[in-house]
């Protein structure tokens, strides 16, 4: 069977994408994909606002994360599968109390579930009825890419972040396992929901290039500052 080798240092066919990559774009996703060509990434991974109105233990908040603010994730969808190289992946988390909007916008664009990550955290985020000590990433596929060389489990573990940068910070160390199983060296990465950067910090440590794109100026400051550190 076919599969992804995570060896081949090929450079990528940018098809004119040069002047967004290894950059963190501070501006509206949908209007910077808008403007970037068809099929020229190779790989997609990012944390969209859930639409749950979160609020962090601090009061932070999400842009855009209101329950009934659906439309921006049909267009932003409908654009990552668009700048999405045919026969690749993209890694989304997304929260189960939308799980049905993300399915129907994810559907809508073109996407296949072929698979479901679940994040398991050492504590809770918050609680209701139950201790919330989770977060779902689905496996979404343009196309019949091929099979990974190194096959995930779909229940993975990361160190707390301690939401420093960013309200929901995701551990680089996780989002690295993405990224290093579903991409080659020298591919492109793009995280149209970059918050602080961390999925491009684990693109560059993995030799990837990255486009991050991030709409508050203050997460994409901080964005900024990571990389120049890395």
């Amino acid at each position: 069977m076919q599969t992804l080798s995570s060896q081949s240092t090929t450079p990528p066919r940018t098809n004119g994408i040069h002047r967004f990559l290894d950059r963190i774009i501070q501006y509206d996703s949908l209007m910077v994909m808008q403007a970037m060509p068809a099929e020229c990434v190779d790989l997609i991974v990012t944390d969209p606002p859930y639409l749950v109105d979160y609020r962090s233990r601090d009061g932070r908040r999400i842009a855009n994360d209101s329950p009934g603010n659906t439309g921006w994730l049909y267009d932003t969808s409908r654009e990552m599968f668009r700048v999405l190289k045919d026969n690749a992946f993209c890694i989304s988390f997304y929260g189960w109390p939308q799980a049905g909007s993300f399915h129907n916008a994810w559907a809508q664009a073109g996407f296949r579930v072929v698979g479901n990550f679940v994040w398991a955290k050492s504590y809770a985020s918050s609680s209701g009825y139950t201790q919330r000590r989770h977060e779902c990433a689905a496996l979404l596929a343009k196309g019949n890419p091929p099979r990974p060389s190194v096959i995930l489990p779909d229940v993975l573990t990361g160190r707390y972040t301690g939401n420093r940068l960013h309200p929901t910070q995701k551990p680089i160390e996780l989002l690295a396992k993405f990224i290093q199983a579903y991409s080659r060296p020298g591919e492109i990465v793009l995280d149209p929901f970059a918050g602080s950067g961390s999925a491009a910090v684990a693109a560059t440590r993995l030799n990837r290039h990255y486009i991050a794109i991030e709409l508050m100026q203050t997460y994409a400051e901080a964005a900024k500052k990571r990389l120049s550190q890395t």
